[in-house]
């Protein structure tokens, strides 16, 4: 008898940086929790050599906006996933605690806050996009903005930079 090997995979470690591979992510939500997902996936892509475009819009426009992008918060007030009694979130103060809570978390793993991530994710060569229908509906212009996003584009200017990208909605 006769067994049947399949031969060994071996992977490829001579994939070159800019491989051709691309990943979109749509930034979507400004709380401080919400943000860091988007983050760290794109950096995690730029290290693979990946091409990265987030695109911020609706509340994620807080993440790219020089007046709210250092001073996110975090509320307990409906995330279940904190484990917490839901009307504790409702009294003053839980905010900031927990705001302040989370912030502490992220600092101890050496996470940068997010202006500092968003220029290390430009300086590994990702793109920033802001949402031009969100910087209608705030009022706010390229001034208002990060120094590092790229423009003010429509849904469907971004769709166009980033075809045939992976795409995450965050």
């Amino acid at each position: 008898m006769t067994i049947e090997t399949e031969p060994a995979i071996v992977p490829s470690f001579d994939t070159e940086v800019g491989s051709g591979r691309k990943l979109a992510i749509i930034c979507s939500k400004g709380n401080l929790d919400m943000a860091y997902p988007g983050l760290i996936l794109a950096n995690a892509a730029l290290g693979e050599g990946v091409e990265v475009h987030l695109f911020f819009t609706f509340w994620g426009f807080d993440m790219i906006n020089r007046k709210t992008m250092g001073d996110l918060k975090f509320t307990m007030l409906g995330n279940t996933a904190t484990h917490m009694p839901q009307g504790l979130g409702g009294l003053p103060g839980m905010t900031a605690m927990a705001t302040s809570r989370l912030k502490k978390s992220i600092a101890d793993l050496d996470v940068p806050e997010v202006p500092e991530f968003l220029e290390q994710i430009v300086a590994s060569g990702g793109h920033l996009w802001a949402c031009r229908l969100s910087a209608d509906m705030n009022h706010l212009t390229s001034e208002d903005l990060y120094e590092e996003v790229e423009g003010i584009i429509s849904a469907s200017d971004f769709i166009e930079k980033t075809e045939g990208a992976q795409l995450l909605f965050i």
